[in-house]
């Protein structure tokens, strides 16, 4: 019997255009038994939509998914896939990701987009497909949200699956569209660098993170057996040297991250991921020492700000406070591990005064944390609101004046992907002198500070940047800092929360 064809795409994205794409991976393992599962990655694809026309064109394609991610991945997902509605009626336009749960009203208004999978696809995509395949309702299949009687509709929240019982990720298969070497880039880590996804969730409910309305405070993660696994499988076939992890909390679990420490501790290759300062500052002196000999290179945190108050009200959760971030700092210094470290400036107040005031507080405290750990990388983002209603802070900036786009194609103004980025608020309590102070800044200290994970930035360019940004940082001055700006631009300087860590 012939199966049923699935297109899943992964639209391009600046910051990880030389990622794999292991969302679509996952899911395209959940349902590779049973459909012919075609992969597009629109990283690599010089016109997408001519690679997916030309595979539509063909007729036996009923169904296509979409992971959408804020950001630059909406300029291809809202355009193809209003192209796919237009041209193939009768296709089925899924989409999945944090943009699509947390905007599902929008999403599915659109008229081109007729489900939406909230949160893990492994068992939701499966059985959506199997239902429209015989025609049945979708009503209790969980993680689902589609319009019905033209309202939306929400279907019940699926529990977490065990991740050791999910299907191996199709490397070889997906090797059939992609070579997989493509993937395999030069970082500041390693020459062969991959990214990698080993658990979901995360157990906190920070008001501002895209993360909690998807997850509610839920974390899963595989065995440090079967990350090693898949690591080794990697390292003996492709020659990795360097791994970044991209779960949203891959530190969660002390006793798997020490496991995994050991497991690779021998095989010489430097890894990356993300974790909470409260919960790595539990780890004794000789799990840090064993992590940074296993070849963990960097950790990224969410600092976010100097003040106790506003971690309170971004409601941080666990105990993390600014006297935990500054000697928390200082003990990753001591083992050699480089925190990265991100703030979150602008963050609603009262009036205009208190707002920056707080904006300069929270420049200080940077430059007292380089003073303590001068390796600390800095990432300084501006505060995006996500929808989280009921919460206290969303409440707050909805009071304010703020608004989400109510069209789709709204959110292909390019304002609203710096948005996404959270590089242009769009928030009514922030000034253009607050926004031209922090980006200022920002300049200012990306030249006395370059980051380490631009490792083309070295020797003489990153000595005449140091020399040219000296003044403005020591002295506070950061008005008009075009002269390092100009630097930035000649030698394209990278930040790795816009670009990622690849070089080209």
């Amino acid at each position: 019997m012939t199966k049923s064809k699935v297109l899943l795409f992964n639209p391009r994205s600046a910051k990880w255009k030389h990622r794999i794409p292991n969302s679509i991976l996952q899911v395209g393992a959940s349902v590779h038994a049973n459909y012919e599962v075609i992969f597009v990655d629109g990283n690599l694809e010089k016109d997408p939509w001519q690679t997916i026309q030309n595979y539509l064109a063909k007729g036996d394609i009923k169904y296509v998914g979409a992971t959408v991610m804020p950001g630059p991945q909406l300029k291809q997902a809202i355009p193809i896939s209003k192209k796919i509605k237009e041209t193939f009626s009768k296709v089925t336009v899924v989409w999945g990701g944090y943009f699509a749960t947390n905007q599902h009203p929008v999403v599915l208004n659109s008229g081109y987009i007729d489900f939406v999978v909230s949160g893990p696809g492994d068992n939701t995509f499966p059985q959506l497909l199997d239902a429209l395949e015989k025609n049945e309702a979708v009503d209790e299949i969980k993680n689902l949200i589609y319009l019905k009687d033209g309202k939306i509709h929400k279907t019940r929240k699926e529990e977490l699956q065990d991740q050791d019982g999910l299907p191996q990720l199709p490397y070889e298969y997906y090797g059939k569209f992609y070579d997989i070497n493509g993937y395999l880039q030069k970082t500041f880590m390693g020459r062969k660098t991959m990214a990698y996804h080993s658990s979901l969730g995360c157990p906190f409910t920070c008001s501002f993170c895209a993360v909690v309305p998807i997850f509610n405070a839920r974390w899963k993660g595989k065995s440090a057996a079967n990350i090693y696994k898949d690591i080794r499988w990697l390292i003996d076939n492709y020659g990795l040297d360097a791994v970044e992890f991209h779960d949203n909390n891959f530190f969660t679990s002390r006793k798997r991250v020490v496991e995994f420490s050991k497991l690779v501790l021998n095989d010489n290759i430097k890894w990356w991921g993300e974790g909470r300062i409260d919960t790595i500052d539990k780890y004794s002196d000789e799990d840090l020492q064993l992590m940074r000999d296993a070849g963990c290179e960097m950790i990224f945190f969410g600092a976010e700000t100097g003040s106790d108050e506003v971690l309170k009200q971004m409601d941080k959760g666990g105990t993390q406070t600014a006297a935990q971030i500054k000697s928390f700092a200082v003990r990753m210094g001591e083992v050699g591990i480089v925190p990265e470290y991100s703030f979150v400036l602008g963050m609603p107040g009262d009036n205009e005064e208190k707002v920056m005031a707080q904006i300069d507080s929270d420049i200080a405290f940077i430059k007292v944390i380089k003073e303590l750990n001068p390796a600390t990388e800095i990432i300084i983002y501006l505060y995006s609101p996500v929808p989280s209603e009921g919460s206290e802070l969303y409440d707050q900036i909805t009071k304010a004046g703020f608004e989400f786009p109510e069209k789709l194609e709204d959110w292909l103004n390019p304002s609203w992907e710096n948005f996404d980025l959270r590089k242009n608020p769009l928030t009514p309590w922030l000034t253009v002198q607050m926004i031209d102070k922090i980006r200022n800044f920002e300049t200012v200290l990306n030249g006395y500070y370059p980051t380490n994970s631009d490792y083309r930035i070295k020797g003489f360019k990153k000595k005449v940047l140091q020399t040219a940004a000296s003044w403005r940082y020591k002295s506070g001055f950061y008005h008009y800092p075009y002269e390092i700006k100009a630097m930035h631009k000649i030698w394209k300087y990278r930040q790795p929360e816009i670009e990622g860590f690849y070089g080209e």
